[in-house]
């Protein structure tokens, strides 16, 4: 077998190809966003899609917007440091959203939200509800420009720096699409649009498992043997300890992962909130939680064979396991894998992306500045312009990055990401299986000392015992929120 190189000018011939590909990609979605927005555009549809959305369609969709363009690359390689134990996460995730069907979607659907963190007003104060709020929109805006800013990387590489094309004219011009097939309806758009997204990249992804098995030099009948009984095959961990990949820690800090970044995110739950009634939303997130399993297991595999190719042909792999699927899909296996792999990345991406935008642009007009309260006309007026900020904000915090040039930036901001769900999830713990009234003029202080504390903490355990916390560090946050917010109780109950 003979792998192919791509030179400049091969890359240059598939660049076009490939934009002509996202041409007529984004034309299919901007014919969808003018469909589904012809009969409504005000802040109903914006922010909770009239709530008439098939729930069949929001678990699908809601697939393509867990699945970042970062995801796209990264768990491919995590098959050469950590074999497949990521799937024991998964597994967790699994009943993490057996809780939030059984706990959260009763509670948001009852009261009726557009905004979940109008929950934390309600049960503690005006405090703890902005707190909540500003939380997520910290977290959301960095993690989701990071996660949008290593895709855009990728294609200026592949396709934009042959023909001189700034960096910054790629990132404005990406936003700006983005941004025109959600500023009408937005989640009632965005809805449709990530259905059609996810398809594409659950078909990417097949197609990508397809072609990589091709080029392995294993006999018919035999590949399946060969991959379960592979050296990076194994999955459970239970007999160290202190691996960040035993199976408990795994498991159960996939549980709580799956109750933060999905049940207590309003950019995954402003979609369940569409659905027609609770019942309908029910059976989304049970679908939704099962299809994680296979399309993670599906990424996984065409990592292991990766590592399988490269080993039978002599490859070196790149020091940074990110890179590996990258590496082989623009160098060594052609250009109807390397058009594959773009096509998948921008469907992760922009599925993730523009959900987050919507996400962000509701949670800004209604718990910062409470258009839900306002005249009709001027709240409508108000979200379409925090719209525009949004996405212009988006391509300043891409630009920043590219300035710094140092991809352990982009490890450090995920990792501060990861904090701000702490404090989230010890407030709703507490305000659902307590009856204590909290004084709220003390949670701002609270959920910014919980994630502080766990930083040091973790800081001085890896100089003293050389032991650096992993997921769990997430339940450690939650939990000293939680011991604060007794701390701080008040003689009140609700």
């Amino acid at each position: 077998m003979v792998f192919c190189y791509l030179c400049p000018q091969i890359i240059s011939m598939s660049g076009i190809f490939i934009l002509f590909i996202i041409a007529v990609y984004f034309s299919l979605l901007l014919l969808i966003s003018f469909l589904v927005s012809r009969k409504s555009v005000d802040n109903e549809a914006f922010f909770l899609g009239n709530r008439k959305s098939p729930w069949w369609v929001v678990a699908i969709g809601m697939i393509g917007s867990s699945i970042s363009g970062v995801s796209f690359v990264s768990v491919p390689g995590m098959v050469r440091t950590i074999d497949f134990t990521y799937m024991q996460t998964v597994f967790g995730f699994f009943f993490g959203y057996l809780i939030i069907v059984n706990v959260l979607l009763p509670l948001y659907y009852r009261l009726q939200l557009t905004s979940i963190y109008t929950y934390l007003e309600q049960r503690f104060g005006k405090n703890a509800y902005k707190t909540g709020a500003s939380f997520f929109l910290l977290s959301k805006t960095i993690g989701a420009a990071a996660r949008l800013y290593v895709v855009t990387a990728i294609l200026q590489t592949v396709v934009f720096d042959a023909w001189n094309v700034p960096f910054a004219v790629t990132v404005s011009a990406t936003i700006f699409l983005i941004w025109l097939y959600t500023y009408r309806s937005g989640i009632k758009t965005i809805v449709w649009t990530d259905t059609l997204q996810a398809i594409i990249m659950i078909i990417a992804i097949i197609l990508l498992v397809i072609q990589v098995a091709s080029q392995l030099k294993i006999e018919h009948g035999t590949l399946f043997t060969a991959l379960t009984n592979h050296e990076h095959a194994r999955i459970f961990v239970f007999d160290d300890w202190h691996s960040k990949q035993n199976f408990f820690k795994q498991f159960f800090s996939g549980i709580f992962i799956a109750i933060v970044m999905t049940g207590l995110d309003q950019d995954m739950m402003q979609k369940n909130l569409t659905c027609r009634n609770i019942q309908d939303a029910k059976k989304n997130m049970y679908w939704y939680g099962m299809s994680f399993v296979p399309v993670n297991l599906l990424f996984l595999t065409m990592g292991l064979m990766l590592l399988m190719l490269a080993a039978q042909n002599g490859i070196e792999l790149p020091q940074k396991s990110d890179e590996i699927l990258t590496m082989f899909a623009t160098t060594y296996l052609g250009q109807s894998v390397l058009i594959l792999f773009i096509v998948g990345i921008v469907a992760a991406a922009f599925s993730s992306a523009d959900s987050a935008l919507a996400a962000l642009t509701t949670s800004f007009s209604v718990d910062i500045l409470g258009v839900q309260h306002q005249e009709a006309a001027v709240a409508t007026r108000k979200r379409q312009w925090i719209h525009i900020a949004i996405s212009l904000l988006f391509v300043l915090i891409i630009l920043a990055f590219e300035a710094i040039n140092n991809k352990s930036v982009i490890d450090a901001i995920y990792i501060i990401a990861s904090y701000t769900y702490g404090p989230l999830l010890g407030m709703f713990a507490f305000g659902l299986f307590t009856k204590i009234k909290t004084e709220d003029k003390f949670i701002p202080y609270i959920a910014f000392f919980s994630p502080v504390f766990c930083f040091g903490l973790d800081y001085v355990f890896g100089q003293l015992f050389n032991y650096k916390f992993g997921y769990e560090l997430l339940m450690l946050n939650g939990l000293i929120t939680f011991a604060g917010l007794w701390f701080f109780r008040g003689n009140k109950y609700v």
